[in-house]
Formats: C-alpha cells, structure tokens, sequence
C-alpha cells in the first residue's frame, strides 16, 4: 500500500561513504534515509518498506559547518566483552574530542512516496497490510513516532507530516542531471557480511525515482 510523506528541516547530511574524515553530503536524500523515516514513525518486523519517489521541493543548496565530535568509538569486540562480563567502558568526549568540517545540505524539502510488503515474519492471525496502512497514517496524521526522525544526521530533525494534496508533488526544476552513484541501501541478506548497495541517480524535473534502479553491489 502506497503513502506519501512531506518531509522538511532546516539542515540534512546524508553522508557519501568515500569521504572519511570532512563529512559531504548526497545531493539529495538516500532511500535509505527515507526508509529509516518511515521506519522511525511505523515499524513492525512484518513488513518491510519500498521507496519508489523522492520529490526535491527546494532548490540544492550547501552549506559548510563545523561540528564537534569524537575520534573514537566503543568496537564490537570491546562491546561483546561488555556484556559477557558486566564492566563497562567508556569515551569521555571532553578527551576525545575534535572539530570536524562538513558540507551540509540546507533548507530541504522532500516528498517521499512509498510502499510496503509484508514480510510474514512474526505476523499475527491479526496482522493485515490494511491494519498497518491505517496504523501508519494515523500516527503520520498526528505527528506520533517512536523516535525523532532526522536527516542524515541525529543532530539534524525531521519535521513531517502526511502530503494530503490531491496534485502530484513538482519538483524545484526543469531538467535532468545525473548524481552519480549512490548508496541505495545496505543488504542484509547474509549477517555476517553485510554490504552496502548503489545505483545510478538521475533527477528528472527535480524528481529521484528509484522504484525500478539497477542495484549493484
């Protein structure tokens, strides 16, 4: 079942995974990110969530900011000791700190058109698509989610709310341009080998359709 999502903030970093260190945004949203939109309003490990469109509302614009952040993280290895021996490890950010350059999108608007497929994984007698359809555009109607959506980046919020215009969303301009690669989203199909999927984004009229892209790994 289709839904479609107005989404909006004052900044957004959707991270391009071949700068390590200075953070450059995507031109444009991931479905990836839009996904985890979705997901942060209505999840259920029945279903499983299909972006077809992103309309570009705003115009692309940069902008550079400094952020602070930490140069290390806890490791999973560190982690899985953790919880075996019940100690506790720690990053004090005010000796791990540094200062770091990124290149942010500003002023972003989006629509994001998608879907859902059931996936019959832990579904009840119960559990329908017209059932979570509802549930999703009840919670999408009155703001509600289980987490803050955001842009990218945490530090960056998502204000949303349900595209209830009869017109179809128009996108910031005329034209095409290609984007380059992109990430589309990661594959979990193997857990012990999880590897990130791209494809080729192209914006026609200001618009990302991504419901039939080639995906390579």
């Amino acid at each position: 079942m289709a839904v479609s999502l107005e989404v909006w903030g004052d900044y957004a970093l959707f991270s391009r995974p071949e700068f390590k260190v200075e953070r450059v945004s995507y031109d444009v949203m991931t479905p990836s990110a839009a996904r985890g939109l979705l997901e942060s309003i209505f999840w259920h490990p029945g279903l499983k969530w299909k972006i077809d469109k992103i309309y570009v509302l705003n115009p692309i614009r940069f902008g550079n900011i400094r952020r602070n952040e930490v140069t290390e993280k806890i490791s999973r290895n560190n982690a899985k000791t953790m919880m075996m021996s019940g100690k506790s490890s720690r990053i004090y950010a005010s000796e791990k700190i540094a200062q770091r350059a990124s290149m942010v999108l500003r002023d972003v608007h989006y629509v994001v058109d998608a879907h859902f497929e059931l996936t019959e994984k832990e579904l009840s007698e119960r559990d329908s698509a017209p059932k979570f359809y509802n549930m999703f555009i009840r919670r999408a109607a009155k703001g509600q989610c289980f987490q803050q959506p955001y842009l990218g980046c945490k530090e960056f919020p998502a204000n949303f709310c349900l595209w209830d215009s009869d017109e179809v969303p128009q996108g910031f301009e005329e034209g095409s341009r290609d984007l380059g690669y992109m990430l589309y989203d990661m594959d979990y199909s193997d857990p012990k080998n999880i590897k990130p999927m791209f494809f080729r984004a192209q914006l026609n009229k200001g618009i990302l359709d991504v419901k039939n892209v080639e995906v390579k790994l």
